[in-house]
């Protein structure tokens, strides 16, 4: 009887101290979520997308030059521009990468901005080598590759509008993740599609056809925006001083050193092989920001 005896309150105690475990880990575990949510609160998040005009932020983030920002820079990244307006709008990022276009229909909805710099993205619409499509013109009853309320839609319509075409002749088809438009021009699933590099360099060395390139008018559609209302606070205001430092300075070393000196965070942030990253136009250059 004494041996159960002991048994019996040896259990107890071993029970007690598994209860006593485990409520102290939930309590660990409330307080880490607490501490994560503090410290993400107090970050800068920007919404990023795996093209080549986010390259400064990538190589501000591989080469620590953020990490002088109080409370850090998170990137998010998404493979669709929609998904960095909502992120934007929800209060889930402060800032996002994004295109004149975009920008303005955010503002348009309520949301005021602060524009702080034009990005060096330009966009082409390339076409599938197997349509035969050489020249805007051909593009009547042609489907097209783009995002609905951006400088790729915009551009469409423009597009229709100089070959005197009717808007409604170009057959405008919403592929939002970047992806899976290039997928799908791949697969020869589609006539055309707007891309930016570095996937639009992955689809010229498959020898799809550029037919329109922003820069032979002049555009330059990209920019870095960020909430007003949240970037007028003090500490954000000191956040955004040194985030213009970072960015600064990753210019001048991507500039200095050329884009393929950055092949392995290419190939980590944007998703494209070693060799695509080779045949990037080596007269890419980035402009700090004034």
């Amino acid at each position: 009887m004494m041996k159960q005896a002991l048994y019996m309150l040896l259990g107890m105690v071993l029970l007690g101290a598994c209860g006593q475990s485990y409520e102290e880990s939930k309590r660990i575990s409330r307080e880490q979520r607490r501490e994560a949510a503090r410290k993400d609160s107090a970050a800068l998040k920007i919404a990023v997308m795996p093209t080549l005009d986010c390259l400064p932020l990538f190589v501000a983030k591989e080469e620590q030059l953020l990490d002088s920002l109080n409370g850090g820079v998170r990137l998010k990244m998404f493979n669709a521009q929609m998904d960095c307006d909502t992120a934007l709008t929800r209060g889930r990022v402060e800032g996002m990468v994004t295109d004149i276009v975009r920008a303005k229909r955010i503002e348009q909805q309520g949301t005021a901005l602060r524009y702080l710099t034009t990005t060096t993205a330009y966009w082409q619409l390339i076409t599938n080598r197997l349509a035969r499509i050489h020249q805007p013109k051909q593009l009547d009853h042609k489907m097209v590759g783009m995002t609905r309320y951006s400088i790729t839609d915009s551009l469409t319509n423009y597009l229709a509008d100089t070959t005197r075409m009717a808007r409604d002749r170009v057959f405008k088809i919403q592929l939002n993740d970047i992806f899976v438009r290039m997928q799908m021009l791949q697969n020869n699933e589609i006539d055309a599609v707007w891309l930016t590099e570095p996937q639009a360099t992955v689809v010229r060395v498959q020898k799809h056809q550029v037919i329109f390139d922003t820069r032979q008018v002049g555009m330059a559609p990209g920019r870095l925006v960020f909430r007003d209302q949240e970037m007028s606070r003090p500490e954000r205001e000191k956040q955004q001083q040194l985030l213009v430092q970072a960015w600064n300075e990753a210019c001048k070393r991507i500039n200095e050193r050329g884009v393929k000196h950055y092949r392995d965070v290419i190939e980590k942030y944007c998703k494209v092989k070693g060799s695509m990253v080779d045949s990037l136009p080596s007269n890419i250059r980035f402009d700090g920001i004034r």
